[in-house]
């Protein structure tokens, strides 16, 4: 009967047997089974099975497990996976059995005690350089299967390969705002590589529209309803041990642009028309903006009229205005993907709006001297227009005619200083200001000044002091004072003073006798000692006196020259051909020496301007030439020494001719110059050799060098048969020099010469009547082409040289010896 039924069936009514087969019964079912013994008199009592039994094939061991591989190899594990048996033996793999061994030993051991239902594992902690073989069983209830097939032997060792990246996307991808977009692609490598997200040079995170996905042989960058923001350049970066590989793409999220950015600026205001200018998006929505939108609105109406959509500058004349009428200008930006929001002017009354700038205020005048003036004003409203310029005038107070002070313009400053003005003149001024509408109305006259310095008595001259005396005079020295009172200094009066008077005695009467800030008292007695003082005269009058500090016994003095050189002595000089020499220095010495120049210990040229002065001498060559350049000197001497100096003289001047032109190797299509560098440089190195070349038929010279460093020059492109003239010039950096000619023409043909020598000749073979030569062809062939060879022979203790014969190739056969 079946387990949850209580009826019995029969199964067989005549058994003899101790066993029977019952059939007809249900796979997965339960049973109970009973038996009961029968003999003539009856049926005995049942016995019935303890226990159901479910009806299923007969259970065995499972089959051994397929497929065993070898997934991954380290220095110190070994990952390996398997399919399952291909029978299970009638009941459930209830685990696996893992073992290895070790190549050269016999017996396989056991790896690990887990049931490895997933049918993979990793082996870790092996040694390094070992050898293994694994193999894989599989148990059920009943108990362990036949063992798999044995992996190849396997060395514990890091398996590498660098990675390789294969994408499925372009170098370029655009995306509409809003749509999703992905990056693909799929990679290997061993160890397995690490993979990475950029975005420019940022590491892309996963978020809620960001979705990164990595499996161990594809990768996934996903973005979710994107935003111009995402745009930029991509890069994955795929890397292990052994390398890295990279990939890019340039996302570019498009849409269409941001409104113009405003305020919208009214550039021009006219009763007709106006002229407004906006600046470009901020964002073209990341492609170019093809053109502008631009619509105008009565600000009593709410009608947008049309006025141009094929602008692409951010300017625009709109037209057909009228006058007195209040304007609104609307603006939107155009792209391929569509058109922005609107930019939105404030409203404009359309009508002239800019006049010329107003009268400035009266100026005010500052700062008068005798011929000039400082004019100062304020600036006044500029019309709408920004002031470009301000038109000062001026008129003298009982003239009627004004006159502008200047043609140059003034702004931005308020303020000019009229120059040229007449000494004891009054002058009355005016300012006007300009915009580019025009010239506004000038401003009321200043008030009238006279051009005249404020004058006062000048401050004491400074440092007075006794430079030079004789037996009977006294050289004094000074400064101007530091004040001259804002008038002009007309001289100055000297005095003196015998130690031991009390009179001041004048050495000079008037001050304009003494203009300089020097002066020889004369007329002294010698031997007895003064005081010295200097007062400053201006037309106020006379300032302090400023006194020569210690008195001054008058007798003679006697110094050896000595020379301070200026600078222009004080090495060697180069100067310019055509420029002016210069060469002075201070000379001292009591009394005076005596002054001479010298070139190369000879007289100075003619041309040169010596001019001696009482402090010292200067020597001055105009327009010099380059046979002005040497070694000058200057010699001073009096009766207590002399002294000499000397300076060498540069005069740098353009290079001469070249020497010794000279042209060899003539050829039917080039010919070889040569030549010397000029004897004179002009001072200055040679940059470099122009060298030009003529038909002697033609007039004109046709340059073939003009940067040549070298001193010779292949000339080529000749034409045969055709005669020609050369010449050489040299530069440096003042200039070309002369050129120096070819004496006659060269006529560009080949020249025939006897070829060079054959080389290399040597035997290859002897016999003991003849011998093997071979030789090779000589460097030049003397301008033809080589028609034979003549072979000669000598017999060894001889002189002469007999003829073989003449043979036509780079061989020959010596025969009759």
């Amino acid at each position: 009967r079946e387990s949850d039924h209580r009826a019995w069936t029969p199964v067989s009514c005549t058994v003899t047997r101790q066993n029977a087969t019952v059939q007809g019964l249900t796979e997965g079912k339960a049973y109970f089974f009973r038996i009961a013994a029968e003999n003539i008199i009856g049926m005995g009592p049942f016995t019935e099975t303890t226990k159901e039994i479910v009806i299923r094939d007969p259970i065995t061991v499972p089959d051994r497990p397929e497929d065993l591989e070898v997934k991954a190899v380290t220095k110190d594990s070994v990952t390996l996976t398997w399919n399952p048996p291909k029978y299970n033996g009638g009941s459930d793999i209830t685990m696996y059995v893992l073992e290895s061994r070790l190549i050269g030993k016999e017996k396989f051991h056991k790896v690990t005690k887990e049931k490895m239902l997933d049918r993979k594992y990793t082996i870790e902690g092996l040694k390094e350089g070992d050898t293994y073989e694994y193999r894989v069983s599989a148990c059920n209830i009943v108990g362990q299967g036949k063992p798999s097939f044995c992996t190849k032997p396997i060395t514990c060792k890091d398996e590498i390969a660098p990675p390789t990246l294969d994408l499925d996307f372009r170098d370029k991808l655009i995306v509409r705002v809003g749509e999703a977009f992905s990056l693909t692609g799929r990679y290997s490598g061993k160890p397995a590589p690490k993979v990475t997200w950029l975005k420019d040079d940022i590491v892309v995170k996963d978020n809620d529209r960001t979705k990164i996905r990595t499996t161990p042989t594809t990768l996934c960058l996903g973005v979710l309803k994107s935003v111009r923001e995402d745009s930029g350049k991509y890069c994955v970066t795929v890397e292990n041990s052994t390398g890295s590989r990279k990939g890019f793409c340039q996302v570019n999220v498009v849409d269409r642009p941001s409104p113009p950015v405003g305020p919208v600026i009214f550039d021009e205001v006219h009763k007709d028309h106006m002229v407004v200018s906006w600046k470009p998006p901020l964002d073209d929505g990341g492609s170019e903006i093809t053109n502008y939108i631009i619509e105008k609105k009565d600000a009593h109406r709410d009608l947008w009229m049309p006025v141009t959509s094929a602008t692409v500058k951010t300017t625009c004349k709109i037209p057909k205005l009228l006058e007195g009428r209040d304007y609104q200008i609307r603006i939107y930006a155009e792209n391929l993907y569509g058109i922005s929001d609107p930019l939105i002017s404030d409203e404009m009354k359309a009508k002239d709006r800019f006049r010329v700038p107003d009268a400035p205020e009266q100026p005010i005048i500052k700062n008068v001297t005798k011929d000039s003036a400082v004019v100062v004003w304020n600036k006044p409203y500029d019309g709408g227009k920004p002031i470009t310029n301000y038109i000062v005038e001026k008129k003298e107070t009982m003239a009627t005619r004004w006159v502008r002070v200047t043609k140059d313009p003034i702004f931005p400053s308020t303020q000019f200083k009229v120059p040229d003005l007449l000494e004891g003149c009054q002058y009355e001024f005016r300012v006007s200001a300009e915009n580019e509408i025009g010239v506004g109305d000038p401003s009321p006259p200043s008030k009238p000044i006279f051009a005249r310095d404020p004058i006062a008595k000048p401050s004491p001259p400074v440092n007075p002091e006794a430079i030079d005396k004789t037996k009977n005079s006294v050289d004094l020295s000074w400064q101007p004072p530091r004040h001259d009172g804002n008038g002009k200094i007309i001289g100055y009066l000297v005095e003196y003073q015998k130690v031991g008077d009390e009179e001041w005695k004048k050495a000079n009467l008037a001050p304009d006798s003494c203009p300089e800030t020097n002066y020889k008292v004369t007329g002294l007695t010698e031997g007895l000692t003064y005081k010295f003082r200097v007062k400053a005269v201006n037309a106020a009058g006379e300032s302090e006196p400023a006194y020569v500090p210690d008195p001054v016994e008058v007798k003679d003095r006697l110094e050896p020259p000595e020379l301070i050189l200026d600078a222009n002595m004080a090495r060697e000089q180069h100067v310019k051909a055509g420029d002016t020499l210069r060469l002075s220095a201070v000379i001292k010495g009591v009394p005076f020496p005596k002054v001479s120049w010298k070139k190369e210990d000879r007289e100075v040229s003619p041309k040169a301007d010596i001019e001696v002065t009482a402090v010292g001498s200067k020597l001055e060559i105009r327009n010099t030439v380059h046979e002005d350049g040497g070694t000058y000197s200057l010699t001073v001497e009096n009766p207590a020494g002399s002294k000499t100096v000397s300076v060498k003289v540069v005069v740098l001047d353009k290079p001469g001719p070249p020497r010794n032109l000279q042209v060899s190797e003539v050829r039917s299509d080039s010919c070889y110059l040569t030549w010397m560098e000029p004897e004179d440089d002009g001072g200055s190195v040679i940059t470099n050799y122009v060298v030009e070349r003529k038909d002697v038929a033609s007039a004109q010279w046709v340059a073939i060098s003009s940067s040549s460093k070298k001193r010779s020059h292949m000339a080529k492109y000749l034409m045969e048969g055709t005669q020609y003239l050369f010449r050489v010039a040299a530069e440096n950096q003042f200039g070309r020099g002369p050129y120096v000619e070819t004496l006659k023409p060269i006529k560009a043909i080949d020249p025939l010469h006897p070829p060079g020598p054959p080389k290399n000749l040597h035997h290859v073979d002897v016999d003991k009547t003849e011998v093997s030569l071979v030789w090779n062809r000589p460097d030049r062939d003397g301008g033809a082409e080589i028609t034979g060879y003549l072979v000669e022979y000598q017999e060894d203790g001889t002189d002469e040289w007999t003829k073989f014969q003449t043979v036509p190739m780079l061989d020959c056969v010596v025969t009759g010896l």
